[in-house]
C-alpha cells in the first residue's frame, strides 16, 4: 500500500475529528458569514504532486486556498436559487451516505439494503405530500433537471406507445406535442437532452390579471386541434416567480376528452402540501402521471437531491427508457427490481439517506412548521415592501417567493434597468443577503425565495433595512 494511503488509513479517526471541527464551525458561522463574496480568477497553476501529501496535508492546503471563499448558501439569508438549508439530521445521513459508499440499485437478491431505505423513503415523502402510496413509484436522482427529464423520458416512451412505435429503441423522428403555459427552464433543457427539441412547446395562455398559471380553456382549444393525437402537458405546482399553480383536477378532467400525460413539475411548490393551510392548491395532482419534486430545495437536505415520481401502471414504459438491456449480468429488467432500470444512472450514491433521516427525526409536523414559517416570512418581507418609499412589488405573492423593484422615477427604461441591477449588486455585495435578478410581466425586478430552516424574523427585518438604506443612499 503507498504510504500516503496507509498513512492516512492508520489515522482516519483523527483525520474524521478534525473535519467534524471544521463542518461544526461552519455551521456555527453561517449567521455571520458572507453570502457572496468578490474573488480573484483562481490560480488552477498547481501541478499533480508524484507523491502526494496525505490528507492532513491537503486538508490544511484547502482551508488556505478556498475554504474563506465558501459562502453561506446554506445559510439563513441566501435567497436566491430556491436554495434551502441543511438540518442536522440530513447532516448526519449524507456524511454516512459517503462513509458506507453504497450504489443503490437492488432490493432483490444478494445486495445491500441501501435501495430498501430508498423505497422507504419515497413512501414517507408520498406521506408528507398525502399522495397514495400504492399510485406511484418513485426513485432519488441529481435535482429537478433529472428529475424532469427521467419523467418526461417515460412520457415520451408512452407517447410513443400510443402510435405503436418504441422511442426508446428506434429514436424519435417526428414532432411531439408538447403543451404548456409557463415551464420551468430545466423541463425546457429536459425536452432538449431527450431529443424533443426545447423549441417544440405549443404555448398554452395564461390566466388574466398577474397569474403564470394555465388558463385550461385554452389548454382544451389546443388539444383540440391535436386532432385525436396524443400529447404531453407539462403543468406547474409552483411557478419560479409567483409561485402560482395549474388547475390540476381542470387539466384531470380532460384525460375524458384527450389522450396525454399529465406531467407535474412540483420541484418546491409540491411542500404547499405539508401546509392545512395550503394543501388545496395541490388538489388533483394525484391524478399525474409523474411528477417532480426537488428535496434540496424545501426538504432543507443537501445537494445533490430530487425525486420523480411516475404512475406504477406505467414502469413497463420506464424500464423500456432507462433498462441495461445488453447486460445480462444484471438480470431481467421486469422481473427483477433495479434502479439502474429504473432512472438515468447506472452508478448512483445512497441518495435516499439524507432525506430519511431528516424525514425520520423531524416529521410532518416539523415541515409544516418550516413551511408555514417561510410563508410567514415571505409575507411579512412583501408588507413591508409594499408600504415601502423606495420598492414596489412586481407580482402577488402567494407562497415563498416574491417578485420587487425599485420604485424610483429614472428617465429612460435603459436608466431603470441598470438602476435595478446597480441595487442588486449593491445589495449582493454586502454579504449580508443573496438575491437573483427575474423579470416578470415585462419588468426588470429582483426575487428572493425564501425555504431555509433557520430563516426568522431578524433575517427579514434586516435585510429590508438593509435594502432601504442602499437605495435610499
Amino acid at each position: 500500500m503507498h504510504h500516503r494511503l496507509e498513512n492516512d488509513k492508520n489515522h482516519i479517526r483523527q483525520l474524521l475529528e478534525k473535519v467534524t471541527e471544521q463542518s461544526a464551525a461552519y455551521v456555527a458561522s453561517l449567521d455571520n458569514r458572507p453570502t457572496s463574496i468578490d474573488i480573484d480568477a483562481p490560480d488552477n497553476s498547481l501541478d499533480l504532486p508524484q507523491d502526494g501529501v496525505g490528507a492532513a496535508a491537503t486538508l490544511a492546503l484547502f482551508n488556505q486556498r478556498f475554504e474563506p471563499h465558501m459562502v453561506a448558501s446554506s445559510g439563513p439569508r441566501y435567497w436566491g436559487f430556491v436554495i434551502g438549508g441543511t438540518t442536522p439530521a440530513s447532516l448526519i445521513g449524507d456524511w454516512l451516505a459517503s462513509a458506507y459508499d453504497q450504489n443503490t440499485q437492488t432490493i432483490d437478491g444478494q445486495g445491500d439494503v441501501s435501495a430498501r431505505v430508498e423505497l422507504e423513503t419515497i413512501n414517507l415523502l408520498l406521506d408528507l405530500f398525502h399522495l397514495p402510496r400504492d399510485v406511484f413509484l418513485g426513485g432519488f436522482v441529481t435535482g429537478a433537471t433529472m428529475s424532469n427529464f427521467t419523467c418526461l423520458g417515460v412520457a415520451r416512451q408512452w407517447y410513443g406507445h400510443q402510435l405503436g412505435r418504441d422511442f426508446a429503441k428506434d429514436g424519435v423522428n417526428q414532432t411531439l406535442n408538447i403543451l404548456s403555459a409557463t415551464p420551468h427552464s430545466s423541463a425546457i433543457k429536459a425536452l432538449s437532452m431527450l431529443g424533443i427539441g426545447s423549441r417544440n412547446i405549443i404555448q398554452v395562455e395564461s390566466l388574466p390579471e398577474d397569474r403564470e398559471a394555465m388558463d385550461v380553456a385554452d389548454l382544451r382549444r389546443k388539444l383540440n386541434r391535436l386532432d385525436g393525437q396524443p400529447g404531453v402537458v407539462i403543468a406547474s405546482a409552483g411557478t419560479v416567480n409567483t409561485v402560482d399553480f395549474d388547475d390540476f383536477m381542470a387539466i384531470h378532467q380532460l384525460k375524458s376528452e384527450f389522450s396525454f400525460w399529465l406531467h407535474v413539475d412540483a420541484a418546491f411548490g409540491g411542500f404547499a402540501a405539508c401546509s392545512d393551510n395550503h394543501r388545496h392548491l395541490l388538489d388533483g395532482w394525484e391524478h399525474a402521471d409523474s411528477i417532480t419534486i426537488d428535496c434540496h430545495k424545501w426538504l432543507n437536505v443537501p445537494y445533490d437531491s430530487a425525486v420523480f415520481l411516475v404512475r406504477q401502471q406505467h414502469r413497463n414504459h420506464q424500464v423500456a427508457t432507462f433498462q441495461n438491456s445488453n447486460a445480462a449480468y444484471l438480470g431481467d429488467p421486469m422481473q427483477q427490481f433495479n434502479y439502474l432500470n429504473l432512472l438515468p444512472e447506472n452508478s448512483r450514491r445512497f441518495r435516499a439517506l439524507p432525506a430519511w433521516f431528516s424525514l425520520q427525526a423531524y416529521g410532518s409536523d416539523g415541515y409544516q412548521e418550516i413551511v408555514h414559517r417561510c410563508i410567514e416570512l415571505a409575507q411579512h418581507l412583501s408588507d413591508q415592501i409594499e408600504r415601502s418609499e423606495h420598492f414596489r412589488l412586481i407580482g402577488p405573492t402567494r407562497l415563498n417567493n416574491l417578485c420587487f423593484t425599485l420604485k424610483a422615477n429614472f428617465e429612460s427604461d435603459e436608466a431603470f434597468e441598470s438602476g435595478v441591477t446597480k441595487f442588486l449588486d449593491e445589495l449582493n455585495s454586502t454579504g449580508k443577503v443573496f438575491m437573483t435578478p427575474t423579470r416578470l410581466g415585462g419588468i426588470s425586478g429582483i426575487r428572493c425565495s425564501l425555504v431555509n430552516w433557520t430563516t426568522d424574523k431578524k433575517d427579514v427585518d434586516l435585510v429590508f433595512e438593509l435594502m432601504c438604506s442602499i437605495a435610499g443612499g
